[in-house]
């Protein structure tokens, strides 16, 4: 009895000792866990900024591609409005320099862009995608005739050209016609498209 009282404080001084012991280990464990999870939100966040400089490089890598092109258009003339009568003695020279049988066209009102041509619609920032669609009818020797015209044309006018359509049919010259009368017609739907800026 006497040595169960002289160990009951000893016993309490190692079991007070055991529970601080247990509880510094739980506190050092909460520490550590703290310390992690700020380590992990640290490491996401320079991710995250990581992710979000990429992106900011990115865009300004598209800027400038964008505002390079908005001035290659716009020296190009392509960026502005129709120039039709330019287009107009365009054609009439190419037809003489080409020595060409016969050209006949029309040229309908501008319109903008429709999405089958352009999806996702005319609207380009502050510029508007517009079109003026041309019907062409030619006399034709040979086929190279209108590729080589259409070729010209594309470098000679201030416009982007887009054949929608073209179709080739042989047909017998008339009756006393010169042996050099064209043999083939050709009937083309092109989009003359041009951008300007968009009004207010």
């Amino acid at each position: 009895m006497r040595d169960i009282t002289r160990l009951r404080w000893p016993l309490f001084l190692l079991a007070m000792a055991m529970v601080t012991g247990v509880a510094m280990i739980m506190a050092s464990r909460q520490q550590v866990d703290a310390a992690e999870a700020a380590h992990r939100q640290l490491v996401a966040k320079q991710g995250d900024l990581r992710a979000r400089l990429g992106r900011a490089r990115e865009e300004e890598v598209e800027l400038r591609e964008r505002i390079a092109l908005l001035a290659e258009l716009r020296t190009s003339g392509v960026i502005g409005q129709e120039e039709r009568l330019d287009w107009v003695e365009q054609i009439s020279r190419i037809k003489a320099r080409r020595r060409l049988l016969d050209v006949q066209y029309e040229l309908s009102p501008q319109h903008p862009v429709d999405d089958a041509l352009l999806p996702g619609g005319p609207l380009a920032g502050e510029h508007e995608f517009m079109s003026s669609t041309m019907s062409l009818r030619m006399t034709l020797l040979h086929e190279d005739d209108l590729l080589g015209f259409l070729d010209e044309l594309r470098r000679a006018v201030h416009a982007h050209l887009l054949v929608r359509e073209c179709v080739i049919d042989r047909s017998a010259p008339p009756p006393g016609a010169p042996g050099l009368a064209g043999q083939l017609r050709s009937a083309c739907t092109i989009e003359w498209i041009t951008l300007r800026e968009r009004k207010p």
